[in-house]
């Protein structure tokens, strides 16, 4: 357990380094998520192509290709939640090493602060592996529910269900994205975590670029410049 003596051993570069980024990486989820309507991001924008793709699939026939898109998103989220157990497990690994990572610390001239120091700055780390996990496995499960969903879309056009199934399939669909982007914003600032081991300023860096990465991707990228210019029913992107 840390005590406040314990604190005494961390700098106010560090503690302001850390409020940075995770007040930036609160923020920015809300505002992907909560974009102007003027200007979506594209997160917002394809959650329009998800709620077309669903008013496609009522009269898609046969709705093969349906399933095998949602069964490729499935496996990349299942990839990712993967990915974040590996991690989760070096991690704890390093947490019952943490001497000899001070020690190849000390070879590289970056301090040598005592333990605690380091398994703070892992266990920091660890919390993005965490959560990016349990956003992972959340998404998985949440697109085999749309998958269900859009099982249950009766196949006769004139069933008064058929277009209220595949709506809740669509809204459905977006939820799992929103999680699967989440848990991929958690990776994002987890590496840029990394950053905290050569101290406060390179973590400070490290959030500035990561921030300016996903903005980039989010706002004015090339990608979301061609989704725009599609003729598909964006006009409600708000969830």
């Amino acid at each position: 357990m840390i005590t406040l003596p314990d604190l005494s051993l961390f700098s106010l570069m560090d503690f302001v380094a850390v409020g940075t980024l995770l007040v930036v990486w609160s923020l920015l989820s809300l505002l992907i998520e909560n974009a102007p309507k003027r200007y979506p991001s594209t997160s917002q924008i394809m959650a329009g192509y998800r709620r077309e793709w669903m008013r496609q699939f009522v009269t898609r026939q046969p709705r093969i290709f349906d399933s095998q898109i949602v069964s490729s998103l499935r496996q990349g989220t299942a990839f990712f939640a993967s990915a974040s157990m590996i991690s989760i497990g070096g991690g704890l690994a390093l947490l019952g090493n943490a001497d000899r990572l001070r020690g190849v610390a000390q070879d590289l001239t970056l301090g040598a602060d005592p333990v605690l120091v380091w398994e703070v700055k892992i266990f920091f780390m660890l919390l993005f592996a965490v959560n990016a996990f349990l956003k992972f496995v959340w998404s998985h499960r949440l697109f085999g529910y749309c998958s269900v969903l859009m099982a249950a879309v009766p196949n006769d056009l004139d069933d008064p269900n058929v277009y209220v199934r595949a709506s809740q399939a669509g809204e459905i669909n977006i939820t799992a994205a929103r999680g699967y982007n989440r848990g991929l914003r958690s990776v994002y600032f987890g590496i840029a975590s990394v950053a905290w081991l050569l101290g406060a300023v390179p973590l400070l860096m490290a959030t500035v670029f990561t921030v300016a990465v996903i903005l980039r991707r989010e706002f004015a990228s090339e990608s979301r410049a061609v989704l725009l210019s599609g003729n598909a029913r964006v006009d409600d992107t708000q969830s």
